[in-house]
């Protein structure tokens, strides 16, 4: 387990009439609950959504064919894709004038994927969102600073309206003015910040430029998602401010953040609301449904959306499933990365937290990094530009980090990178997903 902050942890445990009735739950009475809803969504699917029925005769599969839970594992995937292809309102399940919010992705590789919420499914988001803060410490009454982006992205009007269920305080800051986030966490000393932990390190890049003491601030909580992060990078951000930095996980397709969170008594993956989403876990290439404790990609059921209900929908997320520990419900090991994001160089699977990871443990270096792929001829080549810490700041320091990050990938990851250390701000800095890997590679 990563190391506890200094701040009292015991003040921020949940009572345990404070929980939700499935939060507790015997597994047996949770399963019958999934049964129940599995069965009503596939119907619900079925019947009003063209996509689904189609794919469902396709697959010679049909909603009364469900009994049971593994019986799930009969009917087809929804990819991206599939939401793509019925741009922009093909998939709800009711009549658009009954969806009271819109949101979609950023759509940088084509259409967005479009989601709908009605007020009902507005509600369970708020609660889940709420149910997340929770776990993660936070109590009614705390300031809760959002630095997630507000408007399409579902993150910042996620954490938001979820905030605000728990009965908290919210400053809706969203992202970028790094300056003026410092000074309104300065003036309005929030409690809890939710935010990319990539932009969390722009804020304390920020701290430290204006000479403030990060660990001097009233975060008590960092409530960190929307990109995948290490438990190396947790402890940076944990030290930096002298708060617990917790995981919570969403996607819009599914939901948005709030789908799954870690709770902050234990730090040991993020606890999936099941009672609301039924996840598996796939082997990325044949569609298998793997058991418990093996790692796959991400698969995510919905249980009680209206507008837009999501068949086995394919994360692209790497995980593996694992028993409960705070809570009953079962937990997913943090993101290791993305089946579309891994980085084929060399005929070798890399992902960027594996890079991470090793720059982390590099005193000299800083979490600001990026990947850049090219290709001479028919060779790959990868390059790693990373930021020297600024008390690190010296030729030769520089020279030995550069030197030890290129052993430490080369003896784990099996491929000889160039590695480039530049000096501080170096990189450019994302007000929302860190953008990790540059591919200049030809698009063959």
């Amino acid at each position: 387990m990563p190391p506890i902050a200094p701040r009292k942890l015991a003040e921020m445990l949940p009572r345990a009439r404070d929980l939700d009735r499935f939060e507790t739950a015997p597994r047996a009475e949770l399963a019958a609950h999934q049964r129940e809803r599995l069965g009503r969504t596939l119907r619900h699917a079925y019947e009003n959504v063209p996509h689904y029925r189609a794919a469902f005769d396709a697959a010679g599969v049909r909603p009364d064919a469900f009994s049971d839970l593994p019986d799930l594992a009969r009917f087809p995937f929804t990819t991206k894709a599939d939401l793509r292809a019925n741009y922009p309102f093909g998939m709800f399940a009711v009549p658009r004038e009954q969806v009271a919010r819109i949101h979609a992705s950023s759509g940088t590789t084509g259409k967005p994927t479009v989601v709908g919420y009605t007020r009902h499914d507005l509600d369970v988001w708020a609660d889940c969102v709420a149910r997340s803060i929770r776990a993660a410490g936070g109590r009614p009454g705390m300031v809760v600073h959002v630095a997630y982006g507000y408007g399409l992205f579902t993150g910042g009007l996620g954490a938001h309206y979820g905030a605000e269920r728990l009965g908290c305080t919210v400053i809706p800051m969203s992202g970028g003015m790094t300056e003026r986030q410092v000074q309104l966490i300065q003036d309005f000393r929030p409690d809890i910040i939710m935010v990319t932990p990539s932009y969390m390190l722009a804020i304390l890049d920020e701290f430290r430029r204006q000479g403030l003491d990060p660990r001097a601030s009233s975060l008590k909580i960092g409530i960190f998602g929307a990109e995948p992060w290490t438990n190396a990078m947790r402890s940076e951000i944990e030290e930096a401010f002298d708060l617990h930095a917790v995981d919570i996980y969403g996607l819009s397709e599914v939901m948005g953040p709030g789908v799954a969170s870690e709770c902050v008594e234990t730090k040991d993956g993020l606890h999936v609301w099941e009672d609301h989403f039924y996840p598996e876990v796939i082997d990325p290439a044949t569609g298998a449904v793997l058991p418990d404790g093996q790692e796959g990609e991400l698969v995510f059921t919905s249980l009680s959306k209206e507008a837009m209900p999501v068949i086995r929908y394919r994360t692209r997320d790497l995980t593996r499933l694992l028993p409960g520990s705070a809570r009953a419900m079962r937990r997913m090991e943090k993101i290791t990365g993305r089946t579309d994001d891994m980085m084929i160089v060399r005929g070798v699977n890399v992902f960027p937290s594996q890079i991470e990871e090793k720059i982390l443990a590099i005193p000299a270096l800083s979490a600001h990094y990026q990947v850049v792929l090219t290709r001479e001829g028919r060779l790959d080549g990868m390059a790693i530009r990373v930021e020297a810490r600024p008390e690190a700041d010296h030729p030769e320091t520089r020279r030995a980090a550069a030197d030890r990050l290129c052993q430490a990938v080369k003896d784990t990851i099996g491929i000889t990178a160039a590695v480039e250390v530049l000096d501080p701000d170096g990189i450019e800095r994302s007000l929302g997903k860190a953008r990790r890997v540059v591919d200049r590679r030809p698009k063959d």
